[in-house]
């Protein structure tokens, strides 16, 4: 069988829009009644309780109230919506050239999965989106209650696959520390730059840009 891959989500098949969420966090301060800045480092402070617990609307609720507010349900809804149509665009965003990949590694017949550390938003955004319909398996942290660097999360996705994790191949950025977390699962991994160089003291492999990807796995 051609080799499994098992991709990250942001920084490498779409852009983290890191510069755009704070905007748009700022954006849902004014919403509820919060200082901007204030918000915006409760975001950037919760992300590991985010990714693995809350909804949006917890999400809200819970940082408003450590900051001493208390929105009203209107309030908290619209500015959940507001979080959502974020997702909904990133996820929207993701490169032709990238579908391209995706599409040529499944007519070659490698089953793809993706493991993402990601909050509800996304969750929820993610079957709308031109990847969905790409891949076999989806692991997302928020679903799951675990997150990378665990090699829990990443076994899942190996489970779902059929696969053994040294005949995956597993690819991403490095945010989170996952590298180290997919080969303490036992994958191979992968480290991609395209879209962000996040992890350069790597010592494993280095992919320039997803497009070489094909290639590679043909010689391995």
């Amino acid at each position: 069988m051609p080799r499994p891959v098992i991709f990250d989500l942001y920084h490498t098949l779409v852009h983290g829009a890191d510069e755009e969420r704070d905007r748009v966090v700022a954006e849902m301060a004014a919403m509820v009644d919060v200082a901007p800045d204030a918000l915006v480092s409760a975001y950037h402070g919760s992300w590991r309780e985010r990714i693995v617990r809350w909804s949006v609307e917890d999400t809200i609720r819970i940082l408003c109230a450590r900051l001493g507010v208390d929105p009203t349900d209107e309030q908290v809804a619209r500015a959940g919506e507001h979080r959502r149509a974020l997702a909904r665009r990133v996820l929207h965003a993701v490169p032709s050239s990238t579908l391209r990949v995706l599409d040529a590694l499944r007519a070659g017949g490698h089953p793809l999965a993706l493991v993402s550390n990601a909050t509800s938003d996304t969750a929820e955004a993610w079957p709308g989106s031109p990847l969905a319909g790409r891949f076999d398996v989806v692991v997302f942290s928020c679903e799951a209650g675990v997150a990378k660097p665990d090699p829990a999360i990443y076994r899942i996705a190996i489970d779902r696959l059929g696969a053994g994790p040294a005949d995956c191949l597993y690819v991403g950025d490095g945010a989170d520390g996952e590298l180290a977390g997919a080969a303490a699962a036992g994958l191979p991994a992968l480290r991609i730059t395209e879209l962000n160089d996040t992890d350069p003291l790597w010592p494993g492999p280095t992919l320039a840009a997803i497009g070489e990807l094909p290639g590679l796995l043909r010689t391995r």
